[in-house]
């Protein structure tokens, strides 16, 4: 099992036990900037998972890539004391 499926077996244990979690999430196409933010996973598939964050006051989906974790542009905080 390479990190990339620990990974996604990582994310997929959390939507099913606990899906509400905080990320800092670090992108640029598209703009996403999130220090320590909650969200909630609302979905998750073989190569993306979405999440839905509320820091504007109204819902807002991303879709974002389990490579993007690998390469440090996103952090999942309950994820954080395992290294990948």
């Amino acid at each position: 099992m390479n990190s990339l499926d620990v990974i996604k077996n990582n994310v997929k244990y959390l939507y099913e036990n606990n899906p509400k979690i905080h990320v800092n999430v670090s992108l640029t196409h598209p703009k996403i900037c999130l220090k320590n933010e909650p969200v909630t996973i609302k979905g998750v598939y073989s190569h993306i998972f979405q999440i839905e964050e509320n820091t504007n006051g109204s819902p807002k989906n991303h879709t974002l890539q389990y490579s993007e974790i690998l390469t440090g542009h996103i952090e999942i905080l309950e994820l954080a004391d395992n290294a990948y």
